[in-house]
């Protein structure tokens, strides 16, 4: 493991040398505490919860995920260091892990620091403290999912631009993909099969029931499941950059 460590390490400080990870974590907090107080009304709906407040993660990780994960790989191979780092005494998969590791470090550090909205909703109310718990649980798992996405798609191109534009597309398909947007595009020439294929693939369908306080194994797997078969992908792609 000492390779991962290394880069992780490595990606970790380098968001902090940089505005990138002042900028994240600034534009979270205040977008997430803005929407769910004045557009959620947080205190207006009389409860002691903070479903309005993780209810707009997944629009907000649309935006703010990418913006991490394009410079994953797609800046490595247009200042090419990319090479350099896999000339290293390292694997392809320990890299990947590595980087994916830091930024999905930094994407959690956002949402811990978020961590007055609970101590906010405790003070006024008496919150199921087991449901806020399996939220933050599901909202770290979903941006970790959109980063591993994000990841794959900046291995495959050396524009950020377009890694973070494909990204955002895609990811905006994955989390609507069991909602009629996607699934209406399917019923004209998509058997029955097909179509609850993709909609069991829905990032949105998942969180959701997290956010709801039902910690069930197969939402916590399916998620788990998508960033490893995501950096397998990446890992693949990269490794056929290299032999190319």
């Amino acid at each position: 493991m000492s390779p991962v460590l290394a880069v992780f390490r490595r990606e970790f400080s380098a968001y902090f040398a940089s505005p990138l990870a002042a900028v994240f974590i600034v534009l979270f907090l205040a977008l997430s505490a803005a929407l769910a107080f004045y557009v959620g009304g947080l205190f207006e709906r009389g409860q002691a919860d903070l479903q309005p407040f993780f209810g707009f993660h997944p629009w907000l990780y649309l935006l703010l995920v990418p913006a991490v994960a394009m410079r994953l790989w797609a800046e490595e191979r247009k200042s090419g260091t990319l090479e350099l780092l896999l000339t290293l005494p390292i694997s392809t998969t320990q890299a990947v892990l590595g980087k994916f590791l830091a930024g999905w470090a930094l994407l959690s550090l956002a949402l811990a620091l978020s961590f007055p909205m609970w101590i906010t909703i405790a003070w006024l109310g008496d919150p199921d403290h087991g449901v806020v718990l399996a939220s933050y649980l599901g909202s770290a798992l979903l941006a970790g999912a959109m980063l591993a996405v994000g990841g794959a798609l900046s291995a495959a191109t050396r524009s950020q631009v377009v890694a973070f534009v494909v990204t955002v597309v895609l990811c905006f398909l994955m989390l609507l993909a069991g909602y009629p947007l996607v699934q209406d595009a399917l019923q004209a020439w998509a058997p029955s099969a097909l179509i609850d294929a993709v909609a069991a693939l829905s990032f949105l369908t998942h969180f959701q029931s997290i956010t709801r306080g039902v910690l069930d194994v197969r939402d916590v797997l399916f998620f788990v499941l998508s960033i490893a078969a995501w950096l397998l992908a990446t890992v693949v792609i990269i490794d056929a950059k290299k032999a190319g």
